[in-house]
């Protein structure tokens, strides 16, 4: 396994180091002149000509990825255009409050559609399964904004059960903060999972090994449990893995609406600003998170499934 994961790591560092390049060149060959953004309208030149060489961008394009690849290289990715405060504490400091919403909504998500899909399949083609369906097409046709707001009008303003804007960062407090924005994750995704889990486990119940125990007296909680929800771990599991990369780095709409400073809110405050160095970091950090993922995610197929063998 453990020459596996390396060789991975090693396949990792050109497709890293391609998404640094295209970034690169998107943010500074075709995003304008950040320090524009940054000055008055009325600065002068010797004004602009300073703040540019203050940040180096007065320095030839390929001077300036290679000092971005030693920042990559050394995790010092300088400091922000806009606060002046290092990248890297930016960045941590939004961890938090991004985990601290994201990853208890992933595993409300999971576990809820999971046993959605599992009743539906075991019910397909009846009433049930019809209504679950029909249920969840209209949850996932109806707009993530609309959630937003409507949970915020009902839920925290009509009914103030819970608060509309803010976070605290007390570990006791921040969930008064936090729940309705989880319920709202929770519930968008909800359609989403119970349609694909759903198509999963009625594959699962179709084959011959689910027939032979329901013959043998097997119950369906027996049957669902040890036969078909074992069976469709890898599945579930590529499905997990997939959003593992975006429990880091947070939901830009969720957290500007419901004021959480997360990494979220970071790269939405970040893109309006030019702040390239916040941009530029998050951008290897998602990149980074998404070769590791699909690496746990290989090494978790052969952990649940012994059929599967890393090669």
């Amino acid at each position: 396994m453990w020459p596996f994961i390396f060789r991975r790591l090693l396949q990792g560092i050109p497709i890293i180091l391609g998404v640094t390049l295209v970034t690169f060149l998107l943010f500074n060959v075709f995003g304008g002149d950040p320090v524009l953004a940054l000055l008055p309208k009325g600065a002068t030149e010797a004004e602009i000509a300073a703040l540019r060489h203050q940040f180096g961008l007065d320095k030839p394009l390929h001077l300036q990825y290679v000092d971005y690849l030693k920042q990559i290289a050394t995790l010092d990715f300088g400091n922000s255009y806009k606060t002046n405060q290092p990248v890297g504490t930016m960045l941590s400091d939004g961890a938090g409050p991004s985990l601290s919403l994201t990853l208890p909504a992933l595993v409300a998500t999971t576990a809820l559609s999971v046993c959605v899909g599992m009743i539906a399949s075991l019910y397909r083609g009846r009433h049930v399964d019809r209504g679950i369906m029909a249920l969840a097409v209209m949850g996932m046709s109806i707009s993530f904004l609309v959630y937003i707001v409507v949970g915020q009008y009902l839920l925290a303003y009509r009914l103030p059960i819970f608060h509309i804007h803010g976070y605290q960062p007390s570990w006791s407090e921040r969930w008064q903060y936090l729940t309705l924005p989880i319920i709202v994750i929770v519930v968008v995704g909800l359609g989403y999972d119970s349609r694909f889990y759903r198509s999963v486990f009625a594959e699962e119940i179709s084959r011959d090994h689910v027939t032979t125990a329901y013959a043998k007296g097997a119950s369906s909680f027996r049957v669902m449990s040890r036969h078909v929800l074992k069976n469709a771990l890898i599945p579930i599991i590529t499905r997990v893995m997939i959003s593992v990369p975006f429990l880091v780095t947070g939901s830009l709409l969720l957290e500007s609406f419901f004021g959480i400073p997360g990494l979220g809110s970071t790269l939405l405050e970040a893109i309006s600003t030019a702040d390239f160095p916040v941009i530029k970091a998050y951008t290897v950090m998602i990149s980074v998170l998404f070769v590791l993922s699909t690496i746990l995610n290989d090494v978790l197929y052969a952990v649940v499934d012994p059929r599967v063998r890393l090669q």
